[in-house]
């Protein structure tokens, strides 16, 4: 009998079998390398949120911008020496404002828009107070 055409079938199966194996070591050795540096990028942005979660509570809050009026920063100078709520009129007075209802109902307009800004809080129905 002659095994030669059965040793060659075997060559060429194990060439078969050989290149396969080649070519998915380097499938696997290019995905080990990607697999690294995506590991890598990983842990850069780790230490990137750690620092900027650090770092943002040693900035300064920054204050919403105030609407365009002449009396916003003398309603927020007013909540400044205030040791309680105020009410409308309360500030209408602080401002110098006569206390008529056009004017009680202008400051309490520009109060609640404060308090939709988060400067102030309304603790009771028409008490406003500054946010801590």
């Amino acid at each position: 009998m002659n095994i030669q055409p059965l040793l060659e079938a075997l060559d060429l199966q194990e060439d078969a079998a050989r290149a396969l194996a080649d070519n998915l070591r380097a499938q696997i050795d290019d995905r080990q390398t990607r697999l690294r540096e995506a590991e890598t990028h990983l842990e850069h942005l780790t230490i990137t949120r750690k620092t900027v979660t650090a770092l943002a509570d040693r900035l300064p809050a920054v204050a919403p911008d105030l609407p365009e009026h002449p009396d916003y920063p003398r309603i927020l100078a007013a909540f400044n020496h205030a040791t309680e709520p105020l009410r409308a009129k309360d500030v209408c007075e602080v401002l110098g404002h006569e206390l008529l209802p056009k004017n009680v109902e202008g400051t309490r307009a520009k109060l609640k828009r404060l308090v939709k800004l988060g400067i102030l809080t309304e603790a009771d129905t028409g008490n406003f107070a500054r946010k801590q």
